[in-house]
């Protein structure tokens, strides 16, 4: 996701099996925002030590970074609902933090196959949900949902820098 939306095929590191992250890595996009790659913690076949150490990991920068906006969490469109997933993203949901859902290697589907996985990721969501997060459809060789990404990414930003300059006024209009 971070190659593909950066344009810059080596910028993080990728592999054919899952688990290559080990550590949060921070990329400055444009000296504007930050896409920050947190390790992997479901499917990737490491140790469970290693597995709860990825989990602490995640939940101690997920609850201690204030500046935190959205998380994206990624899911392989090829495989069913993980329980790691589901148990992220309701721990997400519970600690109102802000998700999209992006399921990944949508070109290794056909489209009917890619509409039954996500139909089946949202019916499991919808047990618990009563609204669904953003999602998104992704192939980082196509380039499939890297506009749509961009622009919700684009879409928060303004939000935020909106939210700034309405306190920024608020702040002054106090001061007077």
């Amino acid at each position: 996701l971070i190659n593909m939306i950066t344009n810059h095929k080596k910028l993080a590191k990728t592999s054919g099996k899952p688990g290559k992250t080990r550590l949060i890595n921070h990329f400055l996009i444009d000296n504007y925002w930050y896409l920050v790659d947190l390790p992997g913690y479901g499917y990737a076949k490491v140790s469970k030590t290693d597995r709860a150490k990825f989990h602490k990991l995640i939940s101690n920068y997920i609850s201690k970074r204030e500046q935190l906006v959205t998380i994206f969490v990624l899911l392989d469109s090829r495989i069913e609902p993980q329980k790691s997933d589901l148990e992220f993203m309701e721990m997400l949901g519970i600690n109102n933090v802000p998700f999209a859902m992006v399921f990944t290697k949508a070109e290794k589907l056909t489209p009917t196959v890619l509409k039954r996985n996500q139909d089946t990721y949202r019916d499991e969501m919808l047990k618990t949900w009563e609204e669904l997060p953003p999602i998104f459809i992704t192939s980082a060789t196509s380039k499939l949902g890297k506009e749509e990404l961009l622009d919700y990414i684009d879409g928060i930003n303004k939000q935020i820098e909106a939210d700034k300059a309405e306190g920024l006024i608020k702040n002054m209009s106090k001061s007077e």
